[in-house]
């Protein structure tokens, strides 16, 4: 069982960048993977990006080549680099963790942050 914390969410007008932080508690348990998720006002929630234990990444298709996922695993953080952003960017991120516990795979959240991008 772990907690999760974002932050770094705010205003940026369109074009500009903001980087999202997620610090999740320790755990005994692996993590198989953490990501990003957003939703927007009337959407349902969409993956972001997502990045595995292995190192491999997967981006949504309207963020790739804009966003870029990280991980600091020496102080229990994932990033979420956003540059170029634009009006549709705009929604609540959301982190998420999944982790491998005696039962099987079990998925964690934080409360989200807001980033609003506006012209």
């Amino acid at each position: 069982q772990v907690q999760l914390v974002e932050s770094g969410g705010g205003l940026v007008r369109a074009g500009g960048s903001l980087r999202l932080s997620c610090t999740h508690s320790p755990t005994i348990f692996s993590i198989n993977a953490m990501g990003w998720y957003r939703q927007a006002p009337g959407k349902q929630r969409e993956l972001v990006a997502l990045i595995f234990s292995g190192g491999s990444i997967n981006y949504a298709a309207s963020v790739k080549g804009r966003f870029t996922i990280s991980r600091d695993n020496t102080k229990n953080t994932v990033y979420l680099q956003m540059n170029s952003l634009k009006l549709e960017d705009t929604a609540v991120y959301y982190c998420s963790a999944e982790i491998e516990e005696w039962s099987g795979a079990m998925d964690y959240w934080g409360n989200g942050t807001l980033v609003t991008v506006s012209s």
